[in-house]
Parts: structure tokens; sequence; C-alpha cells
């Protein structure tokens, strides 16, 4: 019982992680109808600016998350205005294929600006062990899950009743409808994006936190993608919770079945579950227009 309890504490950690990436991927999906290929590496970028920001300015833990976030909105924003809007109008595939060619960019940029080896993430938290009984639990495990709940209720909140939730909303249904009603497109594909960057950068410093920092972080975008997949590429609540789902999914299949599977259960989860629900858990039947 208590490996299997140390297995589903772990498998939530690592699955809020994926969760805040899906977010990542459901917000822009959800405001532009496009599916951003460059997440993970967005993702990257945001815990690298983290790790530069506490080994050069300061290690204080509030200094380094204010710094990432403000990077991350940055960065976001740049995205949109030099790469991304300039598409607007463009065929879905064209945009999609920019998204990847920002990726390999992006990951590309890791060894020019900083290096190829690891690196931790040393603030003073994170990797402190809490005993709850038997059972030893980080303290960035425990922030992780309960970022991602607020995140959740916060995100619920903002789309179901701010005017410019609903506004993204109506831009991604149908944009040009949406200009006729005065909403600008443009202001709400740079809000998306910077929310998008700062989420999934949110996610990346607590994996930086909790493990290591590399290059090879582009790939928790490819883990959070199932999340999205599985909980509906427009849902981002279903999104965060998708993450979660994949997290034990992998830990249990990890620890009862064999390491290997592991990094093949969460693909065989959104299988199953898009054999039955092709636009997700939490998704909308319109989601097939994509």
């Amino acid at each position: 019982m208590q490996y299997f309890t140390q297995l589903l504490i772990s498998g939530l950690a690592i699955g809020a992680i994926y969760g805040l990436i899906a977010m990542g991927f459901a917000v822009i999906y959800k405001s532009t109808g496009l599916v951003n290929f460059a997440q993970g590496e967005m993702t990257m970028i945001t815990a690298y600016i983290a790790w530069t920001i506490s080994t050069t300015v300061s290690g204080n833990v509030f200094i380094v998350a204010i710094g990432a976030i403000i990077a991350a909105v940055v960065l976001g924003l740049v995205i949109e205005r030099v790469v991304m809007r300039p598409m607007l109008g463009e065929p879905v595939f064209a945009t999609v294929m920019v998204t990847i060619g920002l990726a390999v960019i992006l990951r590309s940029s890791i060894n020019f600006i900083w290096d190829a080896y690891p690196h931790g993430l040393d603030v003073g938290f994170g990797r402190t062990i809490v005993r709850i009984g038997t059972i030893g639990v980080r303290t960035g495990q425990i922030a992780v899950i309960v970022t991602l709940l607020v995140l959740l209720a916060a995100i619920w909140a903002f789309f179901r009743y701010s005017k410019v939730g609903v506004a993204m909303r109506a831009v991604a249904a149908d944009d040009r409808t949406a200009l006729l009603m005065g909403i600008s497109a443009t202001r709400v594909h740079a809000l998306a994006w910077a929310a998008s960057s700062v989420i999934a950068g949110i996610g990346g410093v607590f994996f930086a936190l909790s493990y290591d920092l590399s290059p090879a972080m582009f790939q928790l975008g490819l883990k959070a993608f199932p999340a999205t997949i599985l909980g509906g590429l427009d849902a981002v609540l279903g999104s965060g919770l998708g993450g979660l789902l994949i997290g034990i999914t992998e830990n249990l299949a990890g620890g009862y079945i064999g390491s290997g599977m592991k990094e093949v259960a969460g693909f065989v989860m959104i299988i199953v579950v898009l054999m039955i629900r092709p636009f997700g858990i939490f998704g909308e039947r319109d989601i097939e227009r994509v």
C-alpha cells in the first residue's frame, strides 16, 4: 500500500506539471484555434531564464518567480507579434508548420545561449522532503499540485465570467464575426500567447525545482500534448485534469508493469479514449473541425 501511495503522489506531481503545460496548449487553441507545437520549447526557455535569474541576480524564490513570469509574458508576446501575427488568415497547416519551425529554433537556442549540461534550480525550495505518515513528499511536488488546482479554478472563472474570456472564446469560434462585434482579434491572440507562455512556464519551473534543468526539457511538451488530447483541445480545465490522469497512469504502469511501459502508457490511454470520444473526455464535438 505504501508503494502504491508513493507512486500515486509522485504521479500526481508530474501529472500536475503535464497539466500546466497542457493548459497552455488549450488556452492557445481555445482562443486562436491553433495547436502550438512549440509549447514544450517555450516551457524550457522560461525555466532556463528562471535558472539564470537564480544564479546571476538573486536566489530568492519570489524574485525568481516574478522574473520568470515577466520573461514568459515577454516571450509569448514577442512570438505572437513577430512570428504568429503575420500568419493571421493563412491556412491552418501553414501556421502549424510555423510553430514546428519555431520549436526547432527555440530548442537550438539553448545550446547557443546556455549550454548542453544539466543544471539544478536551487532557490531554497522544492527539494525538501516532508513526511506525511510514512510517505516522503517533496515540497515542490506539493506546491505544483496546489498551483494546478488554483489555476484550474482561476481559469474556469476567467473564461466563464470575464469579458476578456468571453472575447477569447468568440475569436476562436469566428474571428470575422468577433471583429464585426468590435473585438480585436490581435489583442486576444496576444493575450492568449502571453497567458499560455506563463502557465506552461510555471510548469517548467516546477519541473526544474523538483528534478533537473536540461536541453531535453522540451520533451515535456510531447508528454503534455496527450493530456491536452485526452482532456479535449478546446477544454482548458479538461487538459489540466488530463495531465493528472496521464501522470498517474505513467507512474503506476512504470511501477507495476515495467519502466518501458511508463513511456507509452499515456499514449495507449489516449488511443483508447479517442476511439470512444474523438473530441476528448471534456472536449466539445466541434473539435472535429481541426
